[in-house]
């Protein structure tokens, strides 16, 4: 199916939780919704499923206008961050709930399936209110899965799992989504679960739509400073910078060398990626002296935060490190790695995607 937003706006009293946006996403794949807490994905999702109406714009689903038309006339499956099951069904039930309304054949086989892929075929024959949070939440899961609409809402599905469970399930989320005809629309707050789902993203801020495309695309090309700062976890570094022959002058730093780039004269701003930043020179890097204020031991990865006269930078890398507070450090940059931004946060130029690199 494809749906279409066209330029709908939502207002709630003087407040705008929505400005005039257009979104078409891609029938058949996965379009995720990212973007902070109030960036508007959960209003913008309501809009999607009928369950509120936009204040200004039109609701297309192949064609036709939908935007009067309430979600119980719709077919669409939604799954919240607050898990809502039938409290009087068992898992079982509840899963095969959907399957039984369309008649579908097979019932007992693709509840044992979905249950099986979601880690809750121990707890069939359960009611809700004898399961943690975290299974009724895939119990729900199941259940918009199971009933196989042509739209699938997913409203920050995860949140409520354990992290263990949260990194399992995203990877099959990604496989079963892949094997359906649904298209699905994903909200999250993670940059990680948009890069782990694929698909496309929509970047989503104070309820503007900044930037939607393919997801590799949009992380390797921000569109702008905003787009650049919601898809970059940890936050995408950020130094001042002034044009230079050949390059641009870091305030209170070294010049990063651009070769073949135009660079506009005036105040500019430079991005670099936690994970660009290294321990060991590699030729043509520059680097970037400081004092180690804080060290944050995260899975397999050390994020360590170096005070620098460019300001503080936050590098990702990769194994468990120590390191001491106020311990000298130097990290390097390749210039290559290096994003630029104009002075109204536009893009000027972004790292070349090497080949094999998501």
């Amino acid at each position: 199916m494809q749906l279409s937003l066209e330029q709908i706006s939502k207002k709630v009293g003087p407040e705008t939780w929505l400005h005039a946006m257009s979104l078409a996403p891609q029938p058949g794949a996965v379009t995720v919704l990212l973007g902070a807490t109030q960036a508007g994905k959960t209003s913008l999702m309501r809009i999607m499923a009928g369950l509120d109406m936009p204040s200004h714009g039109t609701v297309r689903v192949d064609g036709a206008d939908v935007t009067g038309r309430p979600v119980r006339e719709r077919n669409v499956a939604m799954v919240y961050q607050q898990f809502i099951n039938y409290p009087s069904m068992t898992v079982r039930g509840n899963i095969a709930s959907p399957l039984k309304l369309r008649g579908a054949p097979d019932t007992a086989a693709r509840v044992q399936a979905l249950a099986a892929k979601l880690h809750i075929e121990m707890f069939l024959d359960r009611y809700p209110a004898e399961l943690s949070g975290g299974q009724q939440q895939r119990v729900a899961l199941a259940r918009a899965l199971a009933k196989a609409a042509p739209l699938m809402l997913l409203d920050e599905p995860l949140v409520n799992l354990d992290y263990k469970l949260r990194e399992e399930l995203r990877d099959e989320l990604g496989a079963l989504f892949a094997a359906g005809d649904s298209t699905v629309i994903y909200a999250t707050t993670e940059p990680g679960e948009a890069l782990l789902l694929g698909g496309y993203t929509a970047v989503l801020d104070a309820g503007e739509l900044l930037q939607y495309g393919p997801t590799a695309e949009v992380f390797h090309r921000p569109q702008s400073l905003r787009v650049a700062r919601a898809f970059s976890d940890p936050p995408m570094n950020l130094v001042a910078g002034t044009a230079t022959a050949g390059g641009v002058q870091l305030q209170g730093g070294p010049v990063l060398a651009l070769e073949g780039a135009t660079v506009p004269a005036g105040v500019l701003t430079v991005g670099v990626r936690a994970n660009a930043l290294r321990l060991q020179p590699q030729p043509g890097d520059v680097a970037l002296p400081g004092r180690v204020e804080l060290a944050e031991i995260s899975g397999s990865d050390t994020f360590v935060h170096v005070e620098t006269p460019v300001g503080e930078l936050v590098a990702q890398l990769t194994g468990v490190h120590a390191f001491e507070l106020g311990t000298a450090l130097t990290l390097h940059l390749s210039p290559a790695q290096a994003y630029l931004f104009d002075a109204q946060g536009a893009l000027l130029r972004a790292p070349a995607r090497r080949e094999g690199v998501r």
